[in-house]
């Protein structure tokens, strides 16, 4: 199954649904930033909940960004995304290792720690729109619907999960954004609340073969789920060369003159998506001449 999100509308679109599966792009993270199993998962939920989230923006070059900044050893979450579906992300710390939680699971919460949620969008305006919530449990989809809730006054639920393989691969991710309309009535609101009561785990519905759409049948059930679209979600990074030789450029010649005095090349690397690019000292002489 490729990665893909649901939009969708239940209830005579008195409620919203976003349901996403996106087992490759977490594992193109998880490659990518060689990243630990709850580094993974932490990291995966954000992406995931990031996708679904960019896919609600309206402009074609509306960015998202989440960040989460928690004082665990993970330090720190970065997630940027765009309308169609396009995800990157990185982690402050790949390497974190923890016990298992309480419970036996993946401690993403003890990663992650105490701390605030920040929610950037960039609509094209003189200022980005900004929202920040205190993390309320550090499992990321928690703290996702009190943000819903409070910066946005929109009742939502969210639900996100990544599910490792004993290689530390990923077996299955996905989540779910549902959120309620304000005339939605009790009646609806009580079979939502009816629903989601059934769905204990997204990524064991995952493993055992259910798709989105599946999924938001579940979620769904009795409220006569439409679906409006289906968008395929991917991880993607925007860098190249030529982005970074700019940055480059920009701390200018005389800086660029000292690094040519070690006499080493330099080597400037994508946090998004940890690429490294490489400038030979000969090329930094043609570049500071041409500033």
């Amino acid at each position: 199954m490729s990665d893909f999100i649901v939009r969708a509308t239940a209830a005579d679109a008195q409620i919203r649904v976003f349901v996403a599966y996106t087992k490759e792009l977490v594992e193109e993270a998880r490659s990518r930033h060689n990243t630990s199993p709850v580094a993974t998962a932490a990291l995966g939920r954000l992406l995931t909940a990031g996708a679904m989230m960019g896919s609600m923006l309206k402009g074609e070059k509306d960015i998202l960004t989440l960040k989460v900044n928690g004082g665990g050893p993970i330090e720190g979450i970065t997630v940027t995304a765009d309308s169609k579906g396009r995800v990157k992300g990185y982690v402050g710390n790949p390497n974190v290792i923890l016990p298992a939680n309480s419970v036996g699971k993946l401690d993403v919460a003890g990663a992650v720690g105490l701390g605030f949620l920040d929610v950037i969008k960039d609509l094209g305006m003189k200022e980005p729109y900004v929202g920040q919530t205190v993390l309320q449990t550090s499992e990321i989809a928690e703290d996702l619907t009190y943000y819903f809730a409070t910066s946005e006054q929109i009742p939502s639920s969210v639900g996100l999960g990544v599910l490792m393989n004993k290689n530390n691969t990923v077996a299955q991710a996905g989540g779910f954004i549902i959120q309620l309309m304000p005339f939605a009535t009790e009646e609806v609101i009580s079979k939502l609340e009816e629903n989601l009561s059934q769905v204990k785990s997204v990524t064991s519905l995952l493993d055992q073969g259910y798709g989105p759409l599946e999924l938001l049948d579940i979620l769904c059930k009795d409220l006569h789920p439409v679906v409006n679209d289906q968008i395929e979600t991917c991880f993607y990074c925007n860098c190249s060369r030529q982005r970074v030789e700019k940055a480059l450029i920009s701390i200018g010649r005389d800086e660029i003159n000292e690094i040519i005095a070690d006499g080493e090349d330099i080597t400037m690397n994508c946090h998004f998506c940890n690429t490294d690019y490489v400038f030979e000292i000969d090329y930094l002489r043609d570049l500071a001449q041409k500033i």
